[in-house]
């Protein structure tokens, strides 16, 4: 971890991904992913805005979302709530 990483919790650092992840979605897509809680390694996040009845929103949230928390948070399971 880097010297800035450790001033933070993980929890704040999952919301910064998040808020990155969400503005790319909001940018090219129109839709939106909002973090809901975070506890015990569990990651609730919820789709909107053109995300809503989307039938490509679960790939949204497996590819795009889950995906990349993966790739920093390998132990976070990243869980959609409506």
């Amino acid at each position: 971890m880097t010297e800035n990483a450790q001033a933070y919790s993980k929890e704040e650092m999952l919301k910064g991904l998040v808020a990155q992840v969400s503005a790319y979605i909001e940018q090219y897509h129109g839709g939106s992913v909002e973090m809901i809680s975070f506890k015990d390694n569990q990651l609730n996040v919820r789709l909107g805005g053109a995300c809503i009845g989307c039938p490509l929103s679960t790939a949204t949230l497996q590819g795009w979302v889950a995906g990349t928390i993966k790739q920093f948070f390998p132990d976070v399971e990243v869980i959609g709530v409506e």
